[in-house]
């Protein structure tokens, strides 16, 4: 069964190749504000700004000039404090908001040529549903509720256009026992199930229509330390298996230790330091990774 995990149904999408880009970000900006000269030029507004913020203007610059790579089956850890910019960089990626400037490439999305953020407000819904995967902190903003969970996963598979009723069946009974919910179980709401259950059937879904990318932002907060293994362990066996390229925001370090193989230091609304997550942890070169690494080790 295992090996039928992650294989797509009635989906066209094309094969990565090795060694090649998966997601590519360039100069992702988000602000909040008209902006003044003051805080437009980057370099004399780091000497003024309160945090990420014009004291002029009362501009708030929540992501600035974020730039990223990742290759497939690439794990990138992000951390930061909060109001960093972690989550403000995620919903940007599942294009849940516009950005203010930059441009967004998927190596499965016209070649790896075409801005994303430039495309049709219909395209980017395509690529929601066939090419990104969410998994949010708080299960409420991705799993309907009152719904079963069979019909959870069955939105993702049907926004991407499957229309067969016995082979999306066939595929949630796959995910369900992959994810260790028993089956017997399809037709009851999320809302019956624990925290950690809800994260899983998140995982399912987000999974479902076999995404190049998962986007996985604090899966394991509140949670305890058994069910984060669990989780922890399936995100990794999806990774290891299928190569799926996945951002993960934690504010976790152990977590990013176990996941990440590259880490990514968010302060302001920028990423400050950058590179592989052992080195990060054991040899910070940013103050402000010393601190956070200091802190919460």
């Amino acid at each position: 069964m295992f090996n039928r995990f992650l294989i797509p149904m009635a989906l066209n999408i094309p094969m990565l190749t090795r060694n090649t880009f998966t997601l590519k970000l360039d100069n992702l900006t988000v602000r909040h504000g008209p902006a003044c000269p003051r805080c437009l030029d980057a370099e004399a507004a780091g000497t003024y700004m309160e945090r990420n913020r014009c004291p002029f203007c009362k501009t708030v610059w929540a992501l600035r000039s974020v730039s990223l790579n990742l290759v497939k089956g690439e794990i990138l850890g992000v951390v930061g404090e909060s109001g960093s910019g972690k989550t403000t960089l995620m919903r940007a990626l599942y294009l849940d908001s516009e950005p203010t400037a930059g441009a967004y490439y998927l190596e499965c999305y016209g070649g790896g040529e075409k801005n994303i953020f430039s495309a049709s407000l219909q395209q980017k819904q395509d690529i929601r549903n066939r090419l990104l995967g969410m998994v949010y902190q708080n299960p409420h903003l991705g799993l309907r509720m009152f719904f079963s969970t069979g019909a959870n996963v069955a939105e993702k598979l049907i926004a991407a256009g499957n229309r067969n009723v016995a082979a999306m069946m066939k595929r949630t009974a796959e995910l369900l026992e992959h994810i260790e919910i028993p089956v017997s179980r399809v037709r009851e709401p999320p809302r019956n199930f624990s925290g950690g259950m809800q994260q899983r059937v998140q995982i399912a879904k987000a999974a479902a229509n076999n995404p190049p990318v998962l986007l996985l932002d604090e899966v394991t907060t509140g949670l305890d330390l058994s069910v984060q293994a669990r989780v922890l362990d399936l995100v990794k066996k999806i990774q290891r298996e299928f190569e799926v390229t996945m951002i993960v925001v934690s504010h976790d370090l152990a977590v990013v230790r176990m996941l990440a193989g590259r880490t990514a230091v968010m302060l302001n609304g920028r990423i400050v330091e950058e590179g592989l997550t052992d080195q990060i942890l054991e040899d910070p070169r940013h103050s402000y990774t010393q601190t956070l690494v200091n802190s919460l080790l």
